[in-house]
């Protein structure tokens, strides 16, 4: 890091304009090219209007402010980068454009000059496959907002020098943003690990099992998620996630855990991109979401409860929220013949979990135990097919009776949040499996990049990583959908009593 002084960056866009800010703001001089002259006019105004921003906010002093948009240096011609140490570019995702940049910047830099790629979704390997000195380029992957999304990706392309990929973690620091390391695979880290919450999400509404937004309260308020999957996407854009979707679907063969959906593909042909168009899963009326009034919960409760006992974690959990509700479930080992009878199944729906135990379906209803049964966080219930009217408002009165919210959802293998959640957690399990990353900075990219209340890592060691794999199993078997089948790194560290983050030596 001692000798990168200048940087150059090509691309006077939003990424490259948010890299320049950090940049100088960390004192470095910084070259910044764009094949439009209005373009880096546009960036300095930008940059100015930024840091006078944060001076009237006391986040930086004024001098500092004024130093800062002097290291950033317009240059229209791109032979003024010749002395910079390191070149970033951020152009236009287009392989070939790309090439033609890094071939046009070995003629003019130094031998020792590092050229990095903010791509998000094109191959380092590919985009050096046609240099002369292609071990001097990696990726260098920033995330938009970049002065706030403090995660950056250092990609090793086949062809790299690891001392490259060295240069750029030290760099990185130095710019105050958290770098982590990873093999040039589709989607890197945070776009690879990213899959699990909305492709899941986008197969449990396609399955009719519940509602954008009753998927989307399920994920906030049961599973501690900032945003559901649909609320994620209408704020990403699907003119900007659905290519994602595709591309990585593509770029893997076909491989099941990352099949699009054809929701997203019908909203994305129609222009419903989110947000941005006012429509997408949700309106958007004057720019506000639009969303249903909140159900009010019945205030029926059942004469009686009896709860399964197949599941030695499920039934105690129900117990004890029973006994908070004020509610002793009968203890015969059959129901009466009048109780609202609860199974707990994981990765199972509730007519197999009926069947199982030869219950009348009519009077079955089943409640997800995987996660804590929190007052306050929102439960949910499943039903089968057969479960009456009756018995349906009674178990939502009965478990909405201490205020915690509440939503029913129909018949489902593994409910809503533990399909999403199971699938979170596999997924990493197998890019830990793949090397594509370290377990620790596959958590650390996917809290940081995507907001996650955890890494899907240390999630899956937290529910318990044996219950993941039950999750997973039943999902497998019950569907025969290869999505779910479990990550070797899972199994394996399940059957050991592992922390899913153990890496091997």
């Amino acid at each position: 890091m001692t000798s990168i002084r200048t940087v150059g960056i090509v691309g006077a866009g939003a990424m490259g304009r948010g890299i320049a800010q950090i940049a100088a703001q960390a004192g470095l001089t910084v070259k910044l090219h764009d094949q439009d002259p209005i373009a880096i006019e546009a960036a300095r105004q930008y940059l100015r209007e930024t840091f006078e921003r944060l001076t009237e906010k006391g986040k930086i002093n004024a001098a500092d402010g004024v130093a800062a948009l002097a290291r950033v240096m317009p240059c229209e011609a791109i032979e003024a980068l010749g002395d910079c140490e390191v070149v970033i570019e951020a152009i236009v995702e287009r392989l070939e454009v790309k090439r033609e940049l890094v071939s046009r910047l070995e003629t003019i830099l130094g031998q020792d000059a590092v050229i990095a790629s903010n791509t998000s979704s094109l191959s380092i390997t590919a985009i050096a496959a046609i240099a002369r000195y292609p071990g001097r380029i990696a990726g260098f992957h920033f995330f938009n907002p970049v002065p706030l999304m403090k995660v950056v990706e250092v990609v090793d392309g086949q062809s790299g020098d690891p001392e490259t990929g060295d240069r750029l973690m030290a760099l990185a620091r130095h710019l105050g943003h958290v770098p982590v390391r990873c093999k040039d695979m589709p989607g890197f880290i945070v776009n690879h690990a990213g899959r699990g919450m909305n492709i899941e999400g986008l197969k449990v509404a396609q399955e009719g099992v519940a509602g954008f937004p009753d998927i989307d309260d399920i994920m906030r308020e049961q599973a501690g998620f900032r945003m559901g999957p649909f609320e994620l996407m209408d704020l990403t854009g699907l003119d900007v996630s659905h290519p994602v979707m595709e591309s990585i679907y593509n770029q893997f063969y076909q491989e099941a855990r990352y099949r699009p959906s054809p929701l997203t593909a019908l909203r994305h042909a129609g222009r419903l991109f989110g947000r941005k168009t006012g429509a997408g899963f949700y309106a958007y009326p004057n720019g506000q979401k639009s969303t249903p009034a909140a159900q009010v919960a019945p205030a029926t409760r059942p004469r009686s409860v009896w709860v399964s006992r197949v599941s030695a974690r499920g039934h105690a959990r129900t117990v004890q929220l029973l006994g908070t509700l004020g509610v002793f479930p009968e203890t015969g080992s059959r129901p009466s013949p009048d109780a609202l009878i609860l199974v707990t199944p994981l990765g199972l729906d509730a007519t197999t979990a009926a069947l199982a135990e030869g219950l009348d379906a009519t009077r079955v209803v089943a409640l997800d135990t995987l996660l804590p049964l929190e007052v306050g966080r929102r439960r949910t219930l499943m039903t089968t097919p057969m479960t009456g009217a009756a018995v349906r408002e009674a178990a939502h009165g009965l478990f909405a009776a201490d205020g915690t919210p509440v939503t029913v959802v129909r018949d489902s293998a593994g409910f809503v949040a533990q399909r999403i959640l199971a699938c979170i957690v596999n997924i990493a399990c197998d890019m830990a499996q793949q090397r594509i990353g370290t377990p620790a900075d596959i958590d650390l990219a996917v809290r940081l990049g995507l907001g996650y209340p955890q890494g899907p890592l240390g999630l899956g060691d937290t529910v318990g990583a044996g219950e993941i794999l039950e999750v997973l199993r039943n999902l497998n078997n019950l569907t025969g959908d290869m999505r779910y089948r479990p990550s070797p790194w899972l199994w394996r560290r399940a059957g050991l009593g592992l922390s899913l983050l153990t890496q091997e030596n």
